[in-house]
């Protein structure tokens, strides 16, 4: 069937139903997820990924120019393709749910699923709007502290927190950055493990992703300040905090959206 059918054919289908959720569901898809993660650790895959990027950021940095405006862009758009990168940890979680004993190889199940067409659409969607917000960011960046390039990582960050289009800069860039968050949360927050699960549609996936967030706003709000929180704060130590807590998020955002999608 192809995917124009199938999209036919799923417009006329009952859509998945949504569940209202609370602050107790979030709390408790984070205490699965840290036990999901402690019956199954991942953060050594997670720890070799993370000590490579810290080299390349380390050494592009080093050289200056134009890269040390991006460089908090980057690590805050970590949250904009975290649900990509954490699509392993969804397949493990699914697994052991169903009893099944689990491995780290298992992570790359996700490329034999039925759904990996719209899964990679999705993840396509993502990678665009991270372009896009990095565009953005370097929009503002041109507006109050360019249109130069910086001279140095020092002359940046006094730059940044010592004079008035610093200060603007920081004001505009959360403001903007907190749009294209809010915009990844509506479309993300249950779709991939949805397209895992049920093996739908991008565009049901994506729908019913946009309905939880509108059912339950506040408690979604909530899972992402959380992950927005932890993903930054995790990303403090040179990135290396990120090895645990992106495991984490990953399985709890699996057990979020078995709260919330029947």
């Amino acid at each position: 069937m192809t995917d124009a059918a199938a999209d036919h054919q799923e417009t006329g289908a009952a859509e998945p139903a949504v569940r209202r959720i609370t602050l107790h569901d979030v709390r408790a898809a984070l205490v699965k997820g840290v036990d999901d993660f402690h019956a199954r650790p991942t953060h050594l895959p997670f720890l070799a990924l993370f000590y490579t990027l810290v080299a390349l950021l380390a050494a592009r940095a080093a050289g200056g120019g134009a890269f040390v405006a991006l460089i908090f862009p980057i690590l805050a758009g970590f949250t904009l393709i975290g649900p990509v990168v954490a699509l392993g940890l969804y397949e493990l979680s699914r697994k052991r749910e169903h009893g099944h004993a689990v491995a780290w190889g298992d992570m790359l199940g996700v490329a034999r699923s039925p759904a990996i067409k719209p899964i990679v659409g999705l993840g396509a969607i993502l990678l665009a709007i991270f372009l896009v917000w990095l565009a953005a960011a370097w929009a503002i960046y041109a507006l109050t502290l360019g249109p130069g390039a910086p001279a140095s990582p020092g002359a940046f960050v006094t730059a940044v927190l010592t004079t008035q289009a610093g200060w603007s800069l920081i004001v505009v860039g959360n403001l903007v950055g907190l749009v294209f968050a809010i915009t990844v949360l509506t479309i993300s927050v249950v779709s991939f493990p949805m397209l895992l699960d049920r093996h739908c549609t991008l565009r049901t996936a994506v729908r019913t992703s946009a309905r939880a967030v509108r059912t339950s706003p506040v408690p979604m709000l909530v899972w992402g300040a959380v992950v927005a929180g932890s993903l930054l704060g995790g990303a403090v130590p040179a990135l290396l905090g990120l090895a645990f807590v992106m495991p984490v998020l990953g399985h709890a955002t699996w057990h979020l959206y078995r709260a919330t999608v029947r």
